[in-house]
């Protein structure tokens, strides 16, 4: 039985990206470990643990919420461009 543990800051990702993270992290599980056997999803656990931008640490800088609300901005700022761009 897998159990699949992701971290990550609270607020990057959204119900919407968690489920589909959820699922095609369920979809590698089955398609490596379970051999391609749909029951094995049955047996796969799979955790988001969110926790504040203040706990983290890269090379030193350490994020604040502030800084993970002006990038979150940016992203969606840029995914609306991207998807007006694909019509």
């Amino acid at each position: 039985m897998p159990y699949v543990q992701i971290h990550t800051i609270k607020g990057m990702l959204t119900p919407g990206q968690k489920q589909l993270l959820l699922e095609r992290i369920a979809d590698v599980m089955v398609d490596i470990e379970g051999a391609g056997d749909p029951e094995f999803r049955k047996s796969i656990w799979i955790n988001i643990q969110e926790t504040e931008a203040e706990n983290w640490s890269m090379s030193g800088l350490r994020p604040s919420t502030r800084h993970i609300e002006q990038f979150l901005a940016v992203r969606d700022a840029r995914a609306t461009t991207q998807a007006e761009v694909a019509k």
